[in-house]
């Protein structure tokens, strides 16, 4: 019994321990869709947003204001990163090669793209566990509802708040917050 109850212990403590590695939005590494490490901690002191992506999804479109928001604010003082997820209808079935090729070729994209993840069940991307657990990101508990939902975070990393994924990016609460001083 003693050795079950040191075991659960020691369980949780690993746990405990992997998620505190983790607490900061700048502790993050993920892949890019060239398959290179992209370090969140190289966004210090910009405003980031996050946004789950899709290429056949009737929100699509959503990259051309992603675009033209990255190019009017961005990349000294504001980042945004597409995160490609499969997970709603199939709706980004494609590679990361032919994302990358649909992304430049229809809407010119130049901000970051990582390589396609799940935002969503068993398999979600530590990251996404991270935007929607509020005993991680300690604001808010939100589940990923659909494709092209935006995650805003602040030049200290803090979670600011989840924009609907209907709510297009260059929306006023958006450029708002993009253009205030906090």
């Amino acid at each position: 019994m003693k050795k079950i109850i040191f075991t659960l212990l020691l369980s949780v403590g690993l746990f405990t321990a992997v998620l505190a590695q983790q607490s900061s939005f700048y502790d993050f590494i993920v892949k890019d869709i060239n398959g290179e490490n992209f370090h969140f901690s190289q966004l210090k002191g910009k405003k980031v947003m996050v946004v789950n992506v899709a290429s056949e999804c009737g929100l699509t479109p959503q990259y051309s204001q992603l675009q033209e928001l990255y190019k009017k604010y961005g990349p000294d003082k504001f980042v945004i990163i597409g995160f490609p997820a499969n997970n709603f209808l199939g709706q980004e079935p494609g590679t990361d090669e032919e994302i990358a090729a649909f992304c430049e070729k229809n809407y010119g994209v130049t901000f970051p793209i990582m390589s396609k993840i799940s935002v969503k069940g068993d398999d979600m991307e530590p990251l996404y566990r991270w935007l929607t657990s509020e005993s991680l990101n300690g604001v808010e508990d939100v589940e990923v509802t659909w494709n092209f939902q935006k995650f805003l975070i602040d030049e200290n990393g803090n979670w600011i708040m989840s924009v609907s994924p209907k709510i297009l990016p260059n929306a006023e609460e958006i450029i708002i917050w993009i253009e205030s001083g906090r």
